[in-house]
């Protein structure tokens, strides 16, 4: 009889007539890496949450080394040796890296008064975390504060957080959404280095390429069922893809040469300051961005792309420079006034800066549009017309959740989270969208449906700005390709003129006669 060191076995979970989970069987063998692939909303982070006690299923048992168990919270969990990585971070903002990490297990001082009153070694502490993190290559600075740290920081904050309790069974929920691919292809080894050392990975994800890589075997659900489970050496890409969506998915983008129109974003001698190490992160940056063109900004996380665009949008304030948008001046100005500009905007970080999460999805649906007259007459809010709109963005971007506009967004999935804003910022039909990394966690349809509708927004004369870290989809919808290394732009390609070894060699640094000299094989 095979050994599984986890068994979900018969589990369902319904929320408001939802039904998430549909009898799902799950088994996780010991020291294997196991991926979970579905559709945003398929019910992946559901199937998780119930096994790290976060919520209770209605039916169905866990079994942990083939004996039967009840996990009612996080705690039981972890006395299990169960870790989560979440895909919406649990993460105190105001605490540093390295309280994070060690909350609810802080190693406590040796001596009696310092038991008695459970003084914490925070040298002890740091020391361990240090350890992990040179260990498995997840470089944090353990003394910042969560609220001034990338997007990408915080991810390795989750990871070692988990690391740092010696856990078993990991569970990493969509842990890549927002690496870079160097970064990516790190977290792979660590992976891969954990199962060496006997632990059992649990991994979702909506990247296939990603499950090939790394993962021993895959469990497909769709629509709140299971598909089926397969062995990743006995299938391709394609297989997988089809299994998740129920269709062939094409990522190949078929575009246009584009129809070049006016200026429409001017950036000039931009100097914006970095929040936590309080110097420059933006250097000097000058670009701009054209009618029917999209021009993505390349480069790892961490290199001054989001200061530039939280400057871009108003979010922060520009030391030096100047920014123009349709010949206007509004480097001082207000996002209010951005926005009535003709400004859209997809944030990094969906929940700090893209959602109010304890307001429903009509609300959401026109957090920049309640001034116009088609939702709100003097001070009240025509509320039948804004549902209207919010059931158009939920219909065209196939927004999925329990109670339709009237879900409150905090409950819905990640994917779901995020259509919902690019839905949003598309429908309103500005001529300058700046979206950063528009398609993080999102599945292979989404992704191929949102790539087309920017395309379509380009096409129709719109001025596209992207931050993207995934080289696919800059090669697959880049008009032009700017690279960003240590807040300077390094390199400026037509999409057509470059490859990805030469942009992966200017992301990291390397100087253009390198690179040349690298192409006429003179470089040693």
């Amino acid at each position: 009889m095979e050994e599984y060191k986890i068994e979900m076995l018969g589990i369902r979970k319904e929320f408001s007539g939802l039904v998430a989970n549909d009898d799902i069987t799950l088994q996780l063998k010991k020291g294997e890496i196991h991926a979970l692939l579905g559709e945003n909303g398929a019910g992946k982070s559901t199937l998780m949450s119930i096994l790290f006690g976060l919520y209770q299923s209605d039916s169905g048992v866990i079994k942990i080394d083939g004996n039967e168990v009840k996990i009612t919270d996080p705690n039981i969990a972890t006395k299990y040796h169960i870790g989560m990585v979440h895909q919406h971070f649990k993460l105190v903002e105001i605490y540093t890296v390295l309280q994070n990490i060690i909350l609810g297990d802080e190693p406590i001082k040796e001596g009696f008064i310092n038991k008695l009153f459970k003084i914490v070694d925070m040298n002890k502490a740091r020391e361990k975390v240090m350890e992990l993190s040179e260990k498995y290559g997840l470089n944090v600075d353990p003394d910042a504060k969560i609220q001034d740290i990338t997007v990408g920081m915080q991810q390795r904050t989750e990871i070692l957080k988990m690391l740092y309790r010696d856990n078993d069974v990991l569970i990493f929920d969509e842990p890549t959404a927002v690496l870079t691919p160097q970064e990516i292809e790190e977290l792979i080894l660590i992976m891969k280095n954990l199962k060496k050392e006997g632990k059992s990975i649990l991994f979702i994800t909506h990247k296939l390429n990603e499950i090939m890589a790394v993962a021993d075997r895959c469990t497909v659900l769709r629509k709140g069922k299971c598909v089926g489970t397969i062995d990743t050496s006995s299938t391709t890409i394609e297989e997988l893809s089809e299994m998740m969506v129920g269709r062939k998915i094409n990522l190949s983008i078929e575009k246009k040469e584009p129809v070049i129109g006016k200026e429409i974003l001017r950036v000039e001698n931009l100097v914006i300051g970095d929040r936590v190490h309080k110097k420059d992160a933006v250097k000097g940056v000058s670009f701009n961005v054209r009618s029917g063109e999209i021009v993505v900004i390349a480069g790892i996380d961490g290199n001054g792309q989001s200061e530039l665009v939280y400057g871009i949008t108003g979010l922060d304030a520009v030391k030096s420079g100047n920014i123009y948008l349709e010949g206007e001046d509004i480097t001082k100005t207000s996002i209010k006034k951005r926005i009535k500009k003709g400004m859209s905007h997809i944030p990094e970080d969906r929940h700090k800066h893209g959602l109010v999460l304890d307001f429903d999805l009509s609300s959401n649906s026109v957090l920049e549009l309640f001034e116009d007259k088609r939702f709100c007459n003097f001070i009240f809010i025509n509320k039948k017309n804004v549902v209207a709109y919010s059931n158009e963005i939920i219909d065209e971007f196939d927004v999925r959740s329990t109670r339709g506009s009237q879900t409150i967004t905090r409950s819905m999935s990640g994917g779901n989270q995020q259509k919902a804003i690019v839905g949003r910022e598309i429908f309103r039909d500005t001529d300058l969208l700046v979206a950063v990394q528009p398609t993080r966690g999102l599945d292979v349809g989404a992704i191929e449906y949102i790539h087309n509708r920017l395309i379509e927004q380009r096409d129709k004369g719109k001025a596209i700005l992207l931050v993207s870290f995934e080289l696919d989809e800059v090669m697959n919808l880049a008009d032009r390709i700017l690279v960003m290394h240590e807040g300077e732009i390094v390199g400026e390609f037509e999409y057509n003129k470059v490859t990805r070894n030469e942009l992966g060699l200017y992301m990291a640094g390397a100087k253009k006669d390198i690179v040349n000299a690298i192409k006429e094989d003179k470089y040693e």
